[in-house]
């Protein structure tokens, strides 16, 4: 496993039970439930179909996801974050993997969600990332980003009070992550700045794969 990857996995490993309690259910925040929502509608408008929620971590946007509708399974890194999600969600399906390299057919999705999942690969590997989410959608998919917006890294360390935890993340521009999805072959469909006051902003993306499309150019 790439080391980015190895860390990643180990931080969250150790803060699932703090991230469960910490982190608000989706449905208490009007903005991403409205972008959420609209997400689940164009899935649902297409015929539906199989979504996958990449980086689900406890599971509160898998959850989300399926009250509104979706046939939705979770995806994410941390063995320990998918016992907690399994525990919460039991009604729901939850599998490990990586964004890097997903256990999923060619065009076999829906729609994919990526809660803020791409903040700890490093920006050389995003085009990876957007690629094999390019190849798991089918034609007509649509993808929806979250990730927090700036231009550095930030090194965690003593995350969610647990001592000795070592973390990096990285912040990027929403145009820069919207060009990354463009160049894997995606069509932009909104682009969003969240609390562009806030120490730490954050941006959202909504993406369809072209129908037609079965791989990246």
């Amino acid at each position: 496993m790439t080391d980015f990857l190895t860390t990643t996995r180990h931080a969250y490993s150790i803060v699932a039970e703090s991230y469960a309690r910490l982190s608000p259910p989706i449905a208490e925040d009007l903005q991403d439930r409205a972008l959420l929502t609209a997400f689940a509608d164009l899935v649902r408008e297409d015929g539906g179909g199989p979504v996958a929620d990449l980086g689900c971590g406890t599971g509160r946007v898998t959850a989300y996801l399926a009250s509104a509708g979706l046939e939705v399974a979770g995806i994410d890194l941390s063995p320990e974050m998918l016992a907690v999600a399994r525990r919460d969600h039991p009604e729901l399906r939850f599998s490990e993997g990586s964004l890097l390299g997903l256990d999923l057919p060619d065009g076999g999705l829906a729609g994919v969600v990526a809660w803020y999942s791409i903040i700890h690969t490093p920006p050389a590997r995003l085009p990876e990332v957007c690629a094999e989410l390019f190849r798991v959608l089918r034609p007509g998919g649509h993808l929806q980003l979250a990730f927090q917006v700036g231009d550095e890294r930030q090194h965690l360390t003593g995350w969610q009070g647990h001592d000795g935890l070592s973390l990096d993340a990285y912040r990027q521009p929403v145009e820069r992550v919207s060009e990354l999805v463009k160049e894997a072959g995606f069509e932009i469909l909104t682009q969003v700045l969240r609390d562009p006051a806030a120490r730490v902003p954050h941006g959202r993306v909504l993406a369809r794969k072209p129908a037609g499309e079965s791989a990246a150019e």
